[in-house]
């Protein structure tokens, strides 16, 4: 069966138990309890999709959840939690860190999906990037796909349809979610994480309701710091010197991000492999098993790290192009609110010293450059590019 459920429908109510946390997806979520509720509603395969931050994955481990649990979803026994983090016996997640999915994870998966289930009622394959898999991997599910294995059921996600090969997507039943009001970001960020209205505000608006950005500039000065510096770039460049100045200081921002997040992680990672592989870690030399191991590993890192600074990259692009969003804003008279209310000194410059259209043209450049950077563009020749489209009059 396949199809794509209907997102249209009257405003949320709070979800409860184990959907509490996917927020402002009402229509979608009548959808996934209807299939929980009722076999003939269910298929095998069903395809996520949904803007940055509209939580996919968290949607797609809560029917996990409720597929698995005697009472529905109920949030509160071991099967709803084991299936959320991913832990549960029956529910196999692929979250990859790398900039595509190989032919070898996704027959992985295929193993995995001709298993039965060892204790609930459905054996559940999630993939959270299914927008990563090429045509050799995506062909290696097909077959999987097309001639399903009784009680199993293929989660995946990605941000649009158009993302997924069509081979897959057309197999596949899609549910997409919506970008959530900034009113259920904030309440969700209040109730889940204990955050003061004002701040969970603030940090809703200023993310544009990704959940994830707005939890961590809710919790991380040094995020809001960064943020409010890429804010103010908009009203520094005023020359060629600045757009190449600017650049580097947003590849700066995102690898500083970058360093902050994996650092840790990936020292982590090393210890915890010479410790499975019964290495000294303070060695001045390891044996070629080892050796290989840690390269391995250490090529695997490098690809996380790459994929981050560009995820990073792209976010302050965003916050950037919001500046620009909210100045077209003021000069058809602030009808609708700002994103950056609190940076309005910096919006109300860039509305007076550039007309509709130049802010349209420098808000046309940003997408450019995201563009080029998705399509493997060197990032600071892209940024540098578009930098001195945005270079304000003297």
């Amino acid at each position: 069966m396949s199809g794509t459920a209907v997102v249209d429908g009257p405003a949320d109510q709070l979800p409860g138990g184990v959907w509490r946390d996917v927020v402002g997806q009402a229509p979608a979520l009548e959808v996934l309890r209807r299939a929980v509720a009722d076999e003939d509603a269910m298929t095998h395969a069903w395809l996520f999709t949904g803007p940055p931050g509209s939580g996919r994955s968290t949607a797609a481990r809560a029917f996990a959840g409720a597929l698995l649990c005697s009472r529905g979803g109920c949030g509160e026994c071991k099967e709803c939690a084991t299936a959320v983090d991913g832990t549960h016996a029956d529910v196999d997640v692929l979250a990859t860190d790398a900039l595509s999915i190989g032919v070898a994870q996704a027959r992985e998966l295929v193993q995995l999906a001709g298993r039965s289930p060892s204790v609930g009622r459905w054996r559940i394959i999630l993939v959270e990037d299914a927008d990563r898999l090429t045509e050799q991997s995506g062909n290696a599910l097909l077959k999987a796909l097309e001639e399903p294995t009784p009680r199993t059921v293929w989660l995946l996600c990605a941000p649009s349809p158009d993302d997924v090969l069509v081979t897959v997507r057309s197999r596949a039943r899609q549910v997409r979610l919506r970008t959530p009001s900034v009113e259920d970001v904030t309440a969700l960020l209040v109730r889940r994480d204990g955050i003061d209205p004002t701040t969970a505000g603030y940090a809703a608006r200023a993310a544009q309701s990704h959940i994830g950005m707005a939890r961590r500039l809710a919790t991380d000065e040094s995020s809001r710091a960064r943020r409010r510096e890429t804010i103010s770039m908009a009203t520094r460049i005023r020359g060629v010197a600045d757009a190449v100045g600017a650049a580097a200081d947003l590849m700066k921002i995102a690898e500083e991000e970058r360093d902050k997040v994996l650092t840790d992680r990936h020292a982590e990672e090393k210890a915890k492999l010479l410790a499975t592989l019964g290495a000294e870690a303070g060695a001045r030399t390891q044996p070629p098993h080892v050796r290989a191991q840690i390269t391995a590993l250490e090529k695997a890192q490098k690809t996380r790290a790459t994929r981050f600074t560009r995820d990073m990259i792209d976010r302050a692009l965003l916050d950037l192009f919001s500046v620009y969003r909210d100045a077209l804003v003021v000069h058809a008279g602030g009808a609708v609110p700002l994103i950056n209310e609190d940076s309005r000194v910096v919006v109300e410059e860039v509305a007076q010293a550039l007309s509709a259209e130049r802010i349209l043209l420098a808000m046309d450049s940003i997408g450019v450059a995201r563009r080029r950077i998705d399509a493997n563009v060197a990032p600071l020749l892209a940024l540098e590019a578009m930098a001195i489209d945005l270079t304000l009059p003297r």
